[in-house]
């Protein structure tokens, strides 16, 4: 008959088929014991929020800043150029940190509980729809652009639009985005075969906290000394335009883009302006793929709370340190400092700063 797992207070269940009952609100996965078939059981109403082990990319550009901003521990001397926190690609999957559901991946809790996780109606086979990911940008990143979702399936790609939020950065640290203003297709592609690229581009000098939204489109390149969050849809798309004559890691150019590029780049796209950090409460994106907000929180700050039924959420903590409330069930390695949690649909939830904390709510990104 059913036997409980070990210290699981009935939060799992293990059976063989042949025992099955009438079980509502539990989460089957199927394996085996030696030649026996057996069914595990999570109950999905001890679901908390889910935590990740990061996906770290080597990059030509990188460095060991997840180490030193984010207390991160990291493999070897590596420059590390992206931590992928939230992914659900074929390539690239994330796998559950902690807790009862430690060891599967986000792709497989969709199969098993979208409905749970992400919301009513979300189909089992469909991609979780953002990826969230750090990036150490010790050095200039290419010159590159997303393809609008008009173009993206004639060029074989996804569109991706895309927030930066400035953890960190050095002073004078600077983004490149749009065009300056009277830049037209032909002058630009001149500059392209000139090398001279740079002074068609607007620059932007950026602080901490500040935020920075990249649609579709737009042309962009991170310049070096910045430590940013970056929140976009689930596309893994770019086109680079143009490298600045770097060598990659194995010592050969990288691949340009330029055909598709110049076909992608809204031209019309001029000097836009980040959103600057302000204490508090702010609105920093709100756009068909998602919404963004940040909170600053302090120990006698109101609970952050959200609802059952208000949708999926990812709580990505920029600095500082959050308490669950209610519960025994965290992990406080997971509250803190460049961690970002999947809150889901059928939960409730409400955090508490233990000391000065930032925060972004991600949201709205299921319809």
């Amino acid at each position: 008959m059913s036997k409980l797992l070990a210290n699981t207070s009935r939060r799992a269940l293990c059976i063989q088929p042949n025992d099955l009952a009438f079980l509502t609100g539990y989460c089957k996965i199927g394996f085996t014991v030696g030649l026996k078939p057996y069914m595990l059981f999570y109950d999905m109403s001890y679901l908390s929020y889910l935590s990740f082990i990061p996906i770290y990319k080597e990059r030509v550009w990188g460095g060991r800043n997840f180490q030193y901003h984010l207390g991160r521990s990291l493999p070897s001397q590596q420059k590390l150029g992206e931590s992928w926190d939230v992914v659900d690609r074929e390539d690239s999957q994330s796998i559950v940190k902690s807790g009862l559901y430690q060891g599967l991946s986000l792709r497989k809790l969709i199969e098993l509980h979208a409905e749970d996780i992400i919301g009513p109606h979300w189909p089992t086979n469909k991609r979780f729809p953002l990826l969230v990911k750090w990036l150490d940008c010790q050095e200039r990143l290419s010159l590159q652009v997303h393809p609008p979702k008009a173009l993206a399936q004639e060029l074989g790609g996804e569109p991706k639009c895309e927030n930066w939020y400035i953890a960190e950065c050095l002073q004078n640290a600077s983004l490149f985005a749009g065009l300056k203003k009277g830049i037209d297709k032909k002058s630009f592609e001149k500059a392209l075969e000139d090398h001279k690229v740079e002074e068609y581009l607007h620059t932007i000098c950026v602080k901490r906290g500040d935020s920075f939204f990249v649609p579709s489109g737009r042309l962009h390149a991170i310049d070096a000394g910045n430590l940013i969050l970056e929140i976009q849809e689930n596309s893994d798309t770019t086109y680079r335009v143009y490298d600045w004559g770097r060598l990659d890691l194995d010592g050969k150019p990288r691949a340009l883009h330029r055909e598709q590029s110049l076909r992608s780049i809204q031209f019309k796209d001029c000097e836009p302006k980040p959103i600057p950090y302000s204490p508090g409460y702010q609105l920093l994106a709100q756009c068909p793929a998602f919404r963004i907000r940040k909170y600053d929180l302090n120990p006698d700050s109101l609970p952050l709370k959200t609802s059952i039924g208000e949708g999926a959420i990812l709580l990505s903590i920029i600095r500082g340190q959050l308490q669950l409330i209610g519960t025994d069930q965290q992990d406080p390695r997971d509250l803190c400092t460049g961690q970002t949690i999947l809150l889901p649909y059928s939960q409730h939830f409400a955090f508490k700063a233990l000391v000065p904390t930032t925060v972004l709510l991600t949201d709205q990104f299921t319809s």
